[in-house]
C-alpha cells in the first residue's frame, strides 16, 4: 500500500521528496507494529466460530485485483485459497473476481476510500470521502458491491481518512450489513473505529495485523513471514494482507513457499469467510 502512494503520487507530479519523507514515517510505524506482533484491537478467538483454542489460523487477503495487475495468475494458482480483495470499477474488475472465484478462492470488494494525504482522485472511481452525504456514501458502497461479482466481504483500499468518520464508517457498514457482507479493516490508521461500530451494527468484522510486501523484494517479504511466525507465539489467529501490482509476482512466489511451509509447521491457511461464517449472499 505504501508503494501504491509514492506511485500514484509520482504519477500526478507531487513531489517525490514530500512524499518520501510522509512514506517513510508510515514505514517506521508499520515496522514497529509488526515487530511487536501485538493486534491494535485483538481478535477474540472466543468469538470464531471455527476457532479451537491453541489451534493455529492464517488468512492471507491479497488486496489490488482489477487492473491487470502484476502476479494475478501467480495469486489464483496458490496451493491454498486466499482472500482476493478487487476493486471496482476497474478494467478486469469482473473477469479477475469471476476467475478467482472459480480457482475456489473467496472475492471480497477492495472498497477505496479517502486517505489523511494525497489526491482524492487517486483513489479510484467510486470511492467513498468524507465529505459525501449519507446518501451518496450508501449509493457507491452499494454500487461496488454490485460491480464486483460473487463478493461475500469488503475491506479498504487506503482510507486511513475514512476509517477514523464514524459516520462515514457507520454508512459503509449499515450497507455491509444489509447486504450480508463481513469487512476486514486494513488497519490503515491506528485510531480506526473499524471495529467498534461493526460491533454495533452487527457486521462481522476482523483486522489485519501485517502488511507483507510494502518492501518488494524476496528478503522483505520473507521477514514478514517470520514476523507471522512471532505473532502466532502469542495469538492464535493472524491476518496478512499482500498485493498485486508491481511487486505482485515476487509476493506471490515467497507466498506460495511459505504456505507450504508453515503448513508443515501445523499452521492453517483459511479464507476469511470461512472463519467469519458470514451469510453473505453469493452471487
Amino acid at each position: 500500500m505504501i508503494n501504491k502512494d509514492l506511485e500514484a503520487s509520482k504519477k500526478a507530479g507531487a513531489d517525490v521528496k514530500d512524499v518520501n519523507k510522509r512514506l517513510s514515517c508510515r514505514v517506521a510505524l508499520s515496522l514497529m507494529m509488526a515487530f511487536l506482533c501485538l493486534p491494535l484491537f485483538p481478535v477474540d478467538v472466543q468469538s470464531l466460530p471455527d476457532q479451537q483454542h491453541g489451534e493455529k489460523t492464517a488468512m492471507i487477503i491479497i488486496d489490488d485485483f482489477g487492473n491487470n495487475a502484476k502476479g494475478t495468475t501467480e495469486i489464483m494458482e496458490l496451493p491454498y485459497k486466499v482472500t482476493v480483495a478487487v476493486m471496482p470499477f476497474m478494467p478486469s474488475t469482473e473477469r479477475d473476481a469471476k476467475r478467482a472465484h472459480a480457482a475456489g478462492h473467496d472475492v471480497i470488494v477492495h472498497m477505496p476510500m479517502e486517505a489523511l494525504s494525497g489526491k482524492k482522485h487517486w483513489l479510484g472511481p467510486g470511492a467513498i470521502t468524507t465529505d459525501l452525504s449519507d446518501a451518496e456514501i450508501q449509493k457507491r458502497v452499494h454500487a461496488a458491491i454490485d460491480n464486483v461479482p460473487h463478493a461475500i466481504g469488503m475491506n479498504n483500499h487506503m482510507g486511513s481518512k475514512a476509517t477514523v468518520d464514524e459516520r462515514v464508517m457507520r454508512n459503509v457498514l449499515k450497507v455491509c450489513k444489509e447486504r450480508g457482507l463481513f469487512f476486514v479493516d486494513s488497519h490503515t490508521n491506528f485510531r480506526s473505529i473499524v471495529g467498534k461500530i461493526a460491533s454495533e451494527v452487527q457486521v462481522p468484522s476482523l483486522e489485519n495485523h501485517i502488511f507483507l510486501d510494502d518492501v518488494h523484494t524476496k528478503a522483505a517479504v520473507h521477514k514478514q513471514f517470520m514476523l507471522m511466525r512471532e505473532h502466532f507465539r502469542r495469538h492464535d489467529v493472524c491476518i496478512a494482507i499482500g498485493h498485486v501490482g508491481a511487486g505482485g509476482r515476487i509476493t506471490a512466489e515467497v507466498l506460495k513457499d511459505q504456505m507450504v511451509k508453515m503448513n508443515q509447521e501445523n499452521i492453517q491457511f483459511k479464507k476469511v469467510a470461512s472463519v467469519l461464517k458470514s451469510d453473505a449472499p453469493r452471487k
